[in-house]
């Protein structure tokens, strides 16, 4: 096992340098550059000129590239020209809200798909499986911004059941039981409003396997020894059924990132995937360079835990 995770974690190695080297070339693609946004219309262009020469942006692009990556190591970024501060500084003010709500929504998706997956599954062609899976079709097709948007427009605005906007109420004490509070209850709409959604696929999947196993032969074979249905369901239909769902935990948090671009948008939340955008917007060079490389490293951790996991359910994968 060890030897598999070793093998693994040296193939994410040179993974994130491409990522890296990919990131900074869109980046140098983009109008503009680290200087645009921190200098004024009115400045003489042999001024302009001279001090892309100083930082260096004339510089071949391997150049560039070297410095650059040298700096992310040791955790600098850069400095954001929209917010006047480090990028280090900034992406950790937001980074625990982004975190908190992709912990959330994956509480409520598997809170929620688990069991319907369980009911599904094991009372197929029923009216309860035709409901579950009408739903999950309507998941599938339903976007995720609109989805949202409408989550928003009733429980937010029409309801007033959560606040619009925000992660926390304004003028608490940070650390209070109060504040604790009010984070969470910020949290709640935008996480269930994306678990809603996020849960289509692992309700279909874990069907899919419940169905599967109960046609099996060592099922057939227990049941012939005249087994209890409950012993056969518990002990041998849902354990064999649940352990290929553990192994799509580390895809589901490459899902989340996408997601919470959207979410935290619509939603006013301000985490990461809000920071990204407002980036872009604002041709702030430095800060999308530094998140998009974040989301990415996000997305091959992502792809690893599941591996590892993978690995752990079904040893047969495992690199000799």
């Amino acid at each position: 096992m060890w030897k598999f995770s070793l093998r693994r974690i040296l193939i994410m190695i040179p993974q994130i340098i491409l990522l890296s080297i990919l990131v900074f070339m869109m980046a140098k693609m983009m109008p503009g550059d680290a200087l645009s946004g921190a200098i004024g219309p009115d400045i003489d262009p042999a001024q302009v000129e001279e001090r892309r020469d100083k930082l260096g942006l004339n510089d071949p692009w391997y150049e560039q590239y070297g410095r650059w990556a040298i700096n992310a190591v040791q955790g600098k970024l850069g400095e954001s020209f929209r917010f006047k501060m480090p990028v280090t500084e900034l992406i950790s003010q937001r980074i625990a809200n982004t975190f908190w709500l992709s912990l959330a929504t994956l509480f409520f998706t598997y809170l929620i798909a688990i069991p319907l997956g369980i009911t599904s599954g094991r009372y197929n062609d029923t009216w309860a499986d035709r409901f579950i899976t009408g739903y999950t079709y309507v998941g599938f097709a339903a976007p995720l911004f609109i989805f949202a948007l409408v989550m928003l427009w009733i429980f937010g605005f029409q309801l007033g059941w959560f606040p619009t906007g925000g992660s926390v109420e304004p003028g608490l004490t940070p650390g209070s039981f109060e504040y604790v509070m009010s984070k969470i209850y910020n949290l709640l709409l935008p996480s269930l409003a994306f678990a809603l959604i996020t849960v289509t696929g692992t309700v279909q999947y874990l069907r899919s396997e419940i169905i599967d196993t109960k046609q099996r032969d060592f099922i057939i074979t227990a049941r012939a020894k005249g087994a209890p249905e409950s012993r056969v369901y518990n002990r041998h239909i849902l354990r064999n059924s649940l352990l290929p769902i553990a192994a799509f935990f580390g895809y589901e948090i490459t899902g989340l990132i996408g997601g919470t671009i959207f979410i935290e948008q619509i939603f006013s939340y301000p985490g990461m995937g809000q920071l990204f955008l407002e980036s872009i917007s604002l041709r702030d060079y430095t800060v999308v360079t530094s998140t998009v490389l974040l989301f990415g490293i996000a997305a091959i951790l992502g792809a690893l835990i599941s591996d590892i996991i993978l690995s752990l359910v079904d040893p047969r994968i495992r690199i000799k």
